[in-house]
């Protein structure tokens, strides 16, 4: 349990980093095609998902081989946190400002940062009971189709959206 706590603290650290670099490396980049398909490339909602998506989704394949012997559920359970971290996302920032009537800065850092802390503590959680080992394909599914939804969505974002949600180049 030792060695799962310490990845867990070492996975919110790597994506905390990750995600806020990789918030600029489209930018830094020359807004090259390639780096836009895992960075954000606009201020959009969506956009702002990937900074959890993509550094959990990479450091969870790490995770998974180094783990999977010792945990079995560690699989599912990443893609079950890697979910809900990146739709606590919006949901979050959608309240709020509505609530607030317009976003204050601070408060998204701090949605990013607890999305992270949520995402990792669910993995953590369910990891240990193990509740979710017998939906890992139905899980590694919906990973697979938000994946591929942030590739799309990306440079040819869906027409009529949720207002902010999805903001064209």
């Amino acid at each position: 349990m030792k060695q799962l706590q310490s990845y867990i603290i070492a996975g919110i650290i790597f994506v905390l980093i990750a995600g806020t670099l990789s918030h600029f490396l489209y930018g830094w980049t020359g807004n090259h095609f390639i780096i836009g398909l895992f960075a954000p490339v606009s201020e959009s909602v969506w956009e702002h998902m990937k900074l959890i998506f993509f550094p959990m989704l990479f450091y969870s394949l790490f995770a998974i081989i180094k783990l999977k012997n010792y945990y079995p559920a560690i699989s599912s359970s990443l893609c079950f946190g890697l979910l809900v971290g990146t739709w606590l996302i919006p949901v979050l920032f959608y309240i709020y400002t509505y609530i607030l009537g317009s976003n204050i800065l601070i408060l998204d850092i701090g949605i990013f940062a607890l999305s992270t802390a949520a995402a990792f503590f669910t993995a953590y959680k369910l990891t240990l009971s193990c509740h979710l080992k017998p939906y890992t394909f139905l899980l590694y599914f919906a990973v697979s189709i938000l994946l591929i939804c942030f590739m799309l969505f990306t440079y040819l974002p869906p027409k009529g959206a949720i207002p902010h949600l999805f903001s064209p180049l």
